[in-house]
């Protein structure tokens, strides 16, 4: 028996981190079921049955896939979770919030499939460009304030990982105090004007599910004064890159917000 045999051989994963990450392990023919909000790797949804959303799944089609593991991802699946665990059915919930908790939750997942070693010298490059970013940011004369837009009506603000994200990348979240709320609910910004006086110099949005409009953003009352309006610095982060706790965020997700911060820098040397 190697390391690998004693992992799960048929894994359900109900969001898009686990799949994506099992693949860059070469590990895919392991993966039986996948979220129908998959999209990286694109050939996944070619590849692997679609059997849930994000908040309901099709329990049948999961257990007729006899999986002997299950992927999941906090506490808005856990009723996904009690029916498979009273089928019978193995369920591992990650619950990553941060940029270390992403780190903690790749590290399992590899070391559950027999791939401890290669998922940390995986993990052990993103961490490496992560330091260098932070390096590069650090050269910045000044940090841009940065409001990170979630979803539109209500306006939500970035979730943990995103906001330490736009610290690496050399920017400061507006909201850092709603950054480390765990629910959306919780990350309201109750205010909208409240934006407007936080005056953002850099504005990002990434729409969970829809393109963010930037020219409606710019339209909101009493935004002509913001600063990211005036400079139009307003741009899109698409959900898939961003708001994945997984290796797209840590990955495309974080260069991107670096590349706005350095070109928002170059604007204002």
């Amino acid at each position: 028996m190697t390391p690998q045999d004693y992992g799960p051989q048929r894994i359900v994963c109900l969001t898009e981190e686990t799949t994506e990450w099992l693949y860059l392990l070469g590990q895919e023919r392991r993966i039986v079921g996948i979220s129908g909000y998959t999209v990286r790797p694109p050939r996944a949804r070619q590849e692997k049955p679609r059997v849930s959303a994000f908040l309901n799944a099709k329990i049948d089609k999961i257990l007729a896939l006899q999986p002997d593991c299950v992927f999941g991802f906090s506490d808005l699946q856990a009723d996904i979770a009690s029916a498979l665990i009273r089928h019978g059915v193995q369920v591992t919930i990650f619950n990553q919030r941060s940029v270390a908790d992403i780190f903690a939750m790749l590290y399992q997942v590899a070391a559950m499939v027999g791939q401890a070693e290669p998922g940390l010298l995986r993990i052990t490059a993103m961490q490496a460009r992560l330091d260098a970013i932070r390096v590069a940011a650090a050269a910045l004369p000044r940090r841009p304030r940065v409001y990170f837009e979630e979803w539109d009506e209500p306006a939500i603000s970035a979730i943990r990982w995103v906001s330490e994200l736009i610290g690496i990348a050399g920017g400061d979240d507006i909201f850092p105090e709603l950054a480390v709320q765990a629910l959306g609910k919780d990350r309201i910004v109750a205010d909208p004007l409240e934006i407007v006086r936080r005056a953002p110099e850099l504005i990002v949005g990434s729409w969970c599910g829809k393109k963010f409009r930037p020219e409606k953003v710019a339209a909101r009352p009493g935004w002509s004064d913001v600063p990211a309006v005036q400079d139009q610095q307003l741009f899109e982060i698409k959900s898939a890159d961003i708001l994945q706790p997984g290796p797209a965020a840590l990955t495309d997700g974080v260069e991107q917000l670096h590349r706005l911060v350095m070109a928002w820098g170059a604007r204002h040397a």
